[in-house]
């Protein structure tokens, strides 16, 4: 039943009621007008019956009223519940958005560590890869070289390759078999003709143990000619 049949309902009935108690007000002056040998049974019936319409019609109303108080009541209800509802379904729709960016954070640092690793064990897997160098005497003498820079051993490029060509013509096994050494047992042996015994005196380690090794031989006629003449390149002749 609709807010406005129910204003309607309770306008007539509301009429009813007054036209009652007016009814009722008129038996009670009647009854207080007779005197008192008069017959009073006409003026109690009259004026029960008037209550008790009075009453029916009271009755009415107050259904009608606790009616209206109830659907109000459900209405309201109602409006909380779906306002508790859509405060439910915003936090379970902020709560996800939180979720969804924690994940992607999570995600977007776990793939940066990712790529920082890989970078690291390229650069890794670059640094440990050792250094090849050609096997004739151009990267004979750079090994040599890079060897005689961690040992602090002095001499360039220009300084070995002079002697080495003077010396050997830059054949590893080249040998002396006529000059005093020769002589003595002991042949200048290698790229830089050096004796056994001052190869042995001026081995650096981590050197081949060979005089026929062209760095070994190189690194160690190097380190005797920086004892004796400071460096490899003030050497100009038999040393």
């Amino acid at each position: 039943m609709s807010q406005k049949s129910h204003s309607r309902a309770l306008t007539k009935r509301h009429k009813v009621a007054i036209a009652g108690v007016a009814t009722l007000g008129a038996a009670a002056l009647a009854f207080s007008a007779v005197p008192g040998n008069a017959e009073t049974t006409t003026s109690e019936a009259a004026s029960s019956a008037a209550v008790a319409y009075s009453s029916e019609q009271l009755k009415g109303l107050q259904s009608d009223v606790t009616e209206q108080l109830a659907g109000t009541s459900l209405q309201s209800q109602a409006a909380e519940a779906a306002a508790a509802k859509k405060a439910a379904a915003k936090a379970a729709a902020d709560a996800a958005a939180k979720k969804k960016a924690a994940a992607a954070k999570k995600a977007a640092a776990e793939r940066k560590a990712k790529e920082a690793a890989s970078r690291s064990a390229k650069r890794a897997a670059v640094k440990a890869a050792p250094k090849t160098y050609a096997n004739n005497l151009d990267g004979w003498i750079k090994h040599a070289l890079d060897i005689m820079d961690a040992k602090n051993i002095p001499g360039t490029y220009n300084g070995l390759y002079r002697n080495i060509m003077r010396e050997s013509s830059g054949n590893p096994n080249a040998i002396n078999n006529w000059d005093i050494n020769a002589i003595n047992g002991v042949p200048s042996i290698g790229l830089l003709q050096i004796i056994k015994p001052t190869f042995d005196a001026y081995h650096v380690p981590g050197t081949a143990f060979s005089q026929y090794d062209p760095v070994a031989n190189i690194v160690a006629s190097a380190n005797y000619a920086a004892d004796k003449y400071g460096s490899i390149d003030n050497v100009n002749g038999a040393y």
